[in-house]
């Protein structure tokens, strides 16, 4: 990591004064520095830094703008915009975990392919923060980073499932995979009907771990490696981002990470359908009627709405285990992003405990999530003339609402169930971490199950 946490004391580590907007006087400050200050035009802004100059021309410390209540995790762009070397916040964030987790976030780099690494900066550990909580949360998060920033020429279903087989070397932990033909074999027809087109074969990619007897946690992620949206062909614009379009496999397996890292008392079961949507001679079509592991028809109005169709299959498999937590995560619609955007992520479940502990948890650890309804009269829209659902409406309305509803006809003895339709992406630089693949939801999933498992 390029930022690193040191839980011993720096003796040459340079303070970092956070300041709250329009409030320099009522900070510690020297006069020197608050004129220092305010002739630079520094006045608290949020994400704002400001070096503060010392004797013959050394660094004495740096200001930071917290602005009216940013976040603990906005003191990440301080990985980003300090000069390298030893630093410590003389200000404690509102919650110094937090503001830690943020610095180490802040400072990711991608480097697999010639990009050079962050600065190399030492930050003395905030009073309160559990170093090591920090780091396998920051491990989880970077893993899902680097999976979704990987394109897919090396991140197809080959592998994400050599990715999966990793992480489960370093935990201990079982992996089983059906692949190719096999997964008509094994009843999984509509995963090998959206990923048969492609020369990578698809997958069920199925790890678990935990004792057998512990509380079973099931987390299903869409691997779908690349979209070109099927024979339904998405515009040459629509495919720049899709390598992303296997976030929700890179969200669970990050997740995965930090609940085996943590040692936390449950029975983990990940589920992935790792597939890539291409066209060839044996694509499925519109218009096609596929079988589905539960043994739901379904007609197949768009085939570029296919990730819903291999969770369908994966969630029918894991809803069978009866977990007492099951969550899928997946970059299913844009319907979610017009509605909320790319930052804020919604979250769909008919298990009201669930809900409010994914709220309370989404505010602690500043991870946004939005409950939106499985509003029952939209099930309609997916109405069949010659099947039992389709995959898609005609109207395209409520669509991210609809894909929901979709995906709960397949879940039917879990009651802790809960959906999250994700972006995975950052479209620009936040604080805590830079434009490109994003972790969306686990730390506040995290929270829950240690909190309840811990």
């Amino acid at each position: 990591m390029p930022v690193e946490l040191v839980e011993t004391k720096l003796k040459s580590a340079l303070p970092v004064h956070l300041v709250a907007k329009d409030s320099l006087e009522a900070t510690r400050l020297t006069p020197s520095s608050v004129a220092w200050a305010k002739a630079n035009g520094f006045s608290g802004e949020a994400g704002r830094a400001l070096i503060l100059p010392g004797e013959n021309g050394a660094i004495a410390g740096a200001l930071f703008g917290i602005g009216e209540g940013e976040g603990s995790l906005a003191v990440g762009a301080l990985a980003r915009t300090l000069p390298e070397g030893d630093w410590s916040l003389a200000s404690t964030p509102t919650d110094p975990e937090l503001g830690a987790l943020g610095l180490i976030l802040g400072g990711y780099v991608f480097t697999r392919y010639g990009k050079k690494p962050g600065k190399a900066l030492r930050f003395a550990l905030p009073s309160g923060a559990d170093a090591a909580r920090i780091r396998r949360i920051a491990d989880g998060v970077f893993l899902t980073r680097d999976l979704v920033n990987t394109p897919t020429s090396d991140m197809g279903p080959d592998e994400l499932e050599k990715a999966v087989r990793t992480l489960a070397a370093t935990h201990k932990a079982d992996v089983s995979v059906i692949k190719g033909d096999d997964l008509l074999k094994q009843n999984f027809p509509m995963i090998h009907a959206v990923g048969r087109a492609s020369v990578g074969a698809p997958r069920l990619i199925d790890m678990t771990w935990g004792g057998k007897n512990a509380p079973k946690v099931t987390l299903v992620g869409k691997g779908v490696c690349f979209d070109t949206g099927g024979l339904d062909i998405k515009p040459s614009s629509g495919m720049l981002l899709m390598k992303k379009d296997m976030g929700g496999a890179a969200n669970v397996l990050g997740l995965a990470s930090m609940i085996m890292a943590a040692g936390l008392k449950v029975r983990l079961r990940v589920l992935i359908p790792a597939v890539e949507n291409s066209i060839a001679g044996n694509a499925f079509r519109p218009g096609d009627i596929l079988a589905s592991r539960k043994g739901i028809t379904v007609e197949i109005g768009n085939t570029d709405a296919e990730g819903r169709l291999v969770l369908a299959d994966a969630l029918a498999l894991a809803d069978d285990d009866e977990p007492q937590l099951l969550v899928d995560m997946a970059t299913l619609t844009g319907a979610a992003r017009v509605a909320l955007g790319p930052d804020l992520p919604p979250f769909y479940t008919g298990d009201e405990a669930l809900a409010s502990k994914l709220a309370a948890a989404s505010l602690a650890v500043e991870d946004p999530l939005w409950r939106m309804p499985l509003w029952r009269p939209y099930d309609a829209k997916l109405s069949s003339k010659i099947a039992d659902i389709n995959n898609v409406t005609t109207d395209g309305f409520a669509g991210s609402i609809t894909a929901a509803l979709f995906l709960k006809r397949f879940v039917e003895k879990t009651a802790g169930w809960a959906h999250f339709d994700i972006f995975a992406w950052n479209p620009a630089d936040r604080p805590h971490g830079p434009a490109g693949g994003e972790a969306q939801g686990i730390r506040a999933l995290e929270r829950i199950i240690s909190t309840r498992y811990g």
